[in-house]
């Protein structure tokens, strides 16, 4: 039977950027610099040639020798204003991109029939949506396929095309972010995937979802390392039986303690990972445990207050992303909003990557007096979230946890449309805590109140035990 590829993927690209991304692994800095420095070449004329938002910042200017921190800072909410100028394709329009995503149906289906598109989680504020081209995804796939760390490189050796593994994705599966549209697509462009892939939602109660786990009895769990302790804490305590054999993290924070405490409870090896809506795989583990930025094809510059550089072995107050990959949605010098450190020591495992290191979400996991056995819930706070953005609408939020039956829910909003928000806030996060087997939670709800930022220079939205709030 001969499966039709969706437009979006094309093998001949495919082909080309998994030679490109082989070739680069060990390459030498010199011949990384080089290609950094043509493929920024190309995106800068590409988005000169075809965004008019671009057409007017790059006027003048030589994309070959163009100084990339010459140009000015990109960020979200100003892009988003011109969304229509910024895009360098004038077939797409936001108005259509919102209702494509507003439809579950469509995830992981090609938009026009030839973009990839996923939106943000909108932990900086309202969602942005991105759009992926075929050449962007192709690169994805090569670094997600070459990079990834081997965590058992003999049975990968036996079994290199994981015909016998059954991987399980645990996030937020009915919205379209970008690890559940990457599930979706993986699944329709490999049919032979579709029983042995799966996305599993971590917005249900825990007992159910550790009881699909066990029926589905994966090998790989891919999911975000708060839902992983969650889940090895009912591995320890006998809830979970599945035995996976390596758990793959990213999208949050993932502590050594968190880290340690997730490996042993399953028995078997853990690799994080660094990724953002904006660049889906920014860097990846080495057997050292260092995260290297994938440098050929992204550039991340730490800044401060001011824009201005920091030097290497510091953290700025943000970061600047350039996508190197993605010319139908050029992001140059765009505004990240996570705090990195760039190393220049090199890592012992050889790579000519840099090592970097992310200082990402800093949300606490909840954990709340349950209905039954006395036994408290614990709830993800990217689960939270989730909810609170997805049927509620609301996205500059701070939720603290006064008490074990207590929780103050708050945002910077004021006014009347702010009350509404947040009356309606409260009633779905009542219902979801309802589901979770929470017990009666008292849910006090303020605007007008400035959240707190945590180590990462991100809003800290989920704050557990907070004292004084």
């Amino acid at each position: 039977m001969v499966v039709a590829m969706p437009p979006s993927f094309e093998p001949w690209r495919a082909f080309l950027a998994a030679a490109e991304v082989a070739t680069a692994t060990r390459a030498s800095a010199a011949v990384l610099a080089a290609c950094r420095a043509q493929r920024l070449a190309a995106l800068l004329a590409a988005a000169r040639a075809n965004s008019p938002r671009y057409r007017h910042v790059l006027a003048g200017c030589n994309p070959a020798t163009q100084k990339l921190q010459d140009l000015p800072i990109a960020r979200k909410a100003e892009l988003m204003r011109d969304f229509d100028g910024w895009l360098a394709d004038p077939a797409i329009s936001l108005s259509m991109l919102r209702r494509f995503v507003a439809d579950s149906a469509n995830i992981g289906k090609d938009f026009l029939g030839r973009y990839t598109v996923w939106e943000s989680s909108g932990s900086t504020g309202e969602p942005a949506v991105f759009v992926q081209d075929a050449q962007a995804m192709a690169v994805y796939d090569a670094l997600e396929a070459l990079r990834r760390p081997q965590l058992r490189p003999l049975e990968r050796l036996l079994d290199p095309w994981s015909l016998t593994e059954r991987m399980a994705f645990v996030g937020a599966i009915d919205g379209h972010f970008a690890s559940t549209v990457s599930v979706e697509r993986l699944r329709r462009l490999q049919p032979g995937l579709a029983t042995r892939l799966v996305g599993m939602s971590f917005l249900q109660p825990l007992p159910r979802l550790c009881a699909e786990l066990d029926a589905f009895q994966p090998t790989v769990i891919a999911t975000y390392p708060s839902a992983a302790v969650l889940l090895a804490q009912e591995r320890r305590a006998g809830r979970l039986k599945a035995f996976p054999r390596e758990i793959w993290t990213g999208g949050e924070n993932l502590s050594m303690a968190s880290r340690n405490f997730v490996r042993e409870a399953f028995g078997c090896p853990l690799a994080n990972s660094y990724g953002a809506s904006e660049f889906l795989s920014l860097a990846f583990e080495c057997t050292e445990g260092a995260m290297h930025l994938n440098s050929d094809w992204a550039i991340l510059e730490p800044v401060d207050a001011q824009g201005r550089a920091v030097p290497p072995g510091r953290a700025g107050a943000t970061t600047l992303l350039t996508n190197l990959a993605n010319h139908v949605q050029p992001l140059i010098r765009y505004d990240l909003g996570d705090r990195v450190v760039m190393h220049e020591v090199p890592c012992r495992c050889g790579s000519p990557h840099p090592v970097v290191e992310v200082n990402g979400r800093d949300d606490d996991m909840l954990c709340l007096a349950g209905v039954t056995d006395r036994r408290p819930v614990y709830i993800v706070p990217l689960a939270v979230s989730t909810v609170l953005e997805e049927e509620a609408g609301l996205f500059d939020f701070q939720l603290l946890q006064r008490g074990p039956r207590e929780l103050l829910l708050r945002t910077g909003e004021h006014g009347p449309a702010a009350a509404r928000t947040l009356h309606r806030a409260r009633i779905v996060l009542a219902a979801f805590l309802k589901a979770q087997g929470v017990a009666n939670v008292a849910i006090h709800c303020r605007s007008g109140t400035a959240a707190a930022c945590g180590r990462s220079g991100k809003t800290r939205r989920v704050i557990a035990c907070a004292e004084g709030a």
